[in-house]
């Protein structure tokens, strides 16, 4: 009998963005050329397995850090291991798998959009097949993680811009590793910046808008508008949207139930939880639970 994960991966991170978000980016001049659905970054993934008769809906990379697994694409089998790079296209049968032995260290990305389709059968031709070798790489790393993080700070206009604009500089380094140089730009500090640090810092409490305030030295008004003004959302709204997605993390990778996540989160009440995540992601936690939707 084959042996299922319950549990995720020690140190493992993933965001799936909400569907409405998504349609944003499909929507959106800046970035409906291509834009990310889901990212995440798997180390040592014991057990971990996918089988999609009818593929994803999106086109999937997935870079090989370390460790070992295989591929099944078109009922054809490859072995993965360091520095292998490979192209999952979107609605096709595929099924892969971490090594029993040396379960692979992998970094994983859904993408859709409008050149979607060109990028990708130019990496095809470029490889000359759905595989290639990349040599490691820590400013490659690095843009992945910087992409990764402005995810995770939420999904304001500029955010996810930035996060996929970087995503073409990201998949040029995969697709012409030896012509890659790596961009240290990083995002300026601001009173929204300091804002939502100061959010995620305190992700487990019920922060007021008084607070939030104080802690800038602004008063409630004058920092509700210049946080509207850069992000589109309220104070509030923003955070609530930010424990949402440290929610989607606890049920996808734990058994935590609702409740338990709930106060994880710093909320006594589970149906006013359940009501909020409902509103944003557009299914209730146990949907979500249930439907899995990660690599």
């Amino acid at each position: 009998m084959t042996r299922k994960k319950k549990e995720g991966f020690k140190g493992q991170q993933a965001i799936v963005l909400p569907r409405n978000i998504q349609n944003a980016c499909a929507r959106d001049a800046a970035t409906k050329q291509l834009y990310i659905t889901d990212i995440g970054y798997y180390p040592k993934a014991e057990l971990h397995h996918r089988k999609r008769e009818e593929g994803a809906a999106e086109h999937i990379l997935i870079y090989c850090q370390d460790g070992k697994g295989s591929i099944t694409l078109k009922k054809k089998t490859y072995s993965i291991g360091p520095g292998d790079c490979f192209l999952l296209p979107r609605n096709q049968f595929h099924e892969y798998a971490a090594d029993p032995e040396e379960p692979w260290t992998i970094y994983w990305v859904h993408f859709l959009g409008a050149n979607a389709d060109a990028l990708f059968n130019t990496a095809v031709k470029t490889w000359k097949g759905n595989k290639t070798f990349i040599p490691f790489n820590a400013e490659r790393i690095q843009l992945f993680n910087r992409i990764y993080r402005q995810l995770e700070r939420g999904y304001r206009r500029e955010h996810l811009a930035f996060a996929n604009m970087n995503f073409w500089s990201f998949l040029t380094s995969c697709f012409y590793p030896d012509l890659y140089a790596a961009n240290h730009n990083a995002p300026g500090t601001n009173v929204v910046d300091m804002a939502i640090d100061y959010m995620h810092q305190h992700i487990d409490q019920m922060l007021t808008l008084q607070q939030m305030s104080a802690t800038l030295n602004l008063s409630q008004s004058h920092f509700s508008y210049l946080f509207k003004n850069g992000t589109g959302y309220s104070p509030i709204e923003y955070f609530n949207h930010l424990k949402v997605q440290q929610a989607c993390q606890y049920l996808l990778f734990t058994t935590l139930r609702i409740k338990e996540i709930a106060i994880q989160l710093g909320i006594d009440d589970p149906y006013y939880f359940s009501r909020m995540f409902t509103k944003v992601m557009g299914l209730s936690p146990n949907q979500y639970r249930q439907k899995k939707v990660t690599p």
